[in-house]
């Protein structure tokens, strides 16, 4: 049964590929006719008109497979309704920007959808600190629906280089789907395939190669808006108590730096006075382009900090490494970057003497 379950989602995972892959051809095509375009300006790096239609592709394409395969029960309703309410909001805000609260209470009320009635709530966070397992009880629901949102708007502030928030959460399921068929969780894998299947797809109009310079597609906040929540609700379940995947901070290892990046945003506004939700070039990938990175290697390099983030925080753990050693480590380098944000051109010169070791920028 196990074996047909893997064939079987590896089948539905290659067939999201190709509907995603095939597919962004024509709606990259009808989205730039129609006007439906991210232009150039301001903050913004690219110098040339890209639709933000990948999410539009992306989430109904894993929607449908995982229904249509017979994968998706009667407990996945709640995620598929609040991937719904965030696809219209991410899609209505990229084709012309909605006030913030709009957007911030539709993440809350999506959040809700899949803690409450969805259950993806977290009830332990394992021995964190060596003092023995921390349970959460009634404070349970509003911390996972804070952890949730917390998820979504990380990964919404995260994409801003062409390949960077796809890949991360590729990664992130890429541990996540490890996780599962070293403990032969049949419940999870299916779902965690199909998205990351789709995910592939998108990366492949989306991610700087050789064989492509600049993004053909952006993922839109549509995308990353949806991309957060797929990561927080698998992340939960994951490190359900009863049936662990793997243990809670190995889940905040993998997921770790868009938190890191957002927690540090957050603290460097209120220290400087601004809105903690103010748009503005202080994000970890503009420590990077500001450093004399391009945008391929600051994808790249960002990238390879999540893999081995991801790397330490999983094979750590099954290696021995006990949860509160892991803990305290994670602790160090979320506040050691807050620190190091907080000084930007001090993270910048950092950034530009490693670059220097490793030569110029294409």
């Amino acid at each position: 049964m196990g074996d047909t379950i893997l064939y079987s989602s590896l089948i539905a995972a290659s067939l999201a590929f190709v509907l995603v892959a095939v597919g962004m051809v024509p709606a990259i095509r009808l989205a730039a006719r129609s006007g439906f375009i991210d232009a150039p300006g301001g903050r913004k790096i690219h110098d040339r008109a890209v639709p933000p239609i990948g999410g539009l592709i992306v989430i109904p394409v894993f929607a449908v497979v995982f229904v249509f395969s017979g994968f998706a029960g009667g407990a996945h309703w709640p995620l598929l309704q609040a991937l719904a309410l965030l696809l219209a909001v991410g899609a209505a805000d990229d084709y012309k920007p909605i006030k913030p609260w709009i957007k911030f209470g539709a993440q809350v009320v999506a959040a809700c959808v899949v803690v409450i009635p969805g259950g993806a709530q977290i009830a332990t966070l394992g021995n964190l600190f060596g003092f023995g397992g921390i349970w959460l009880d009634i404070f349970g629901i509003p911390f996972s629906i804070i952890a949730m949102v917390l998820f979504i708007n990380g990964m919404n502030l995260i994409d801003g280089v062409d390949g960077l928030a796809g890949g991360i959460g590729f990664l992130a399921f890429f541990w996540f789907i490890l996780a599962c068929v070293l403990k032969d969780n049949l419940v999870l894998l299916p779902g965690l395939m199909i998205f990351a299947g789709a995910l592939l797809g998108f990366l492949a109009h989306n991610m700087r190669t050789p064989l492509r310079k600049r993004a053909a597609v952006f993922l839109g906040d549509s995308g990353s808006l949806c991309l957060g929540l797929l990561m927080g609700w698998y992340a939960i379940k994951i490190a359900d108590y009863r049936g662990p995947v793997m243990v809670p901070i190995s889940v905040a290892w993998i997921i770790g730096l868009p938190v890191f990046d957002e927690c540090a945003q957050f603290y460097r506004r209120v220290k400087e006075g601004k809105h903690p939700f103010s748009a503005d070039r202080g994000h970890l990938h503009h420590h990077f382009l500001d450093a004399g990175f391009s945008p391929g290697q600051t994808t790249a390099a960002i990238l390879l900090i999540v893999a081995a983030m991801g790397a330490f925080g999983y094979l750590g753990s099954l290696a021995g490494i006990p949860q509160y050693v892991l803990a305290y480590l994670w602790i160090a380098a979320l506040l050691g970057h807050m620190a190091l944000s907080y000084r930007p051109k001090r993270y910048v010169r950092i950034l530009s003497r490693a670059r220097r070791m490793f030569g110029p920028p294409n």
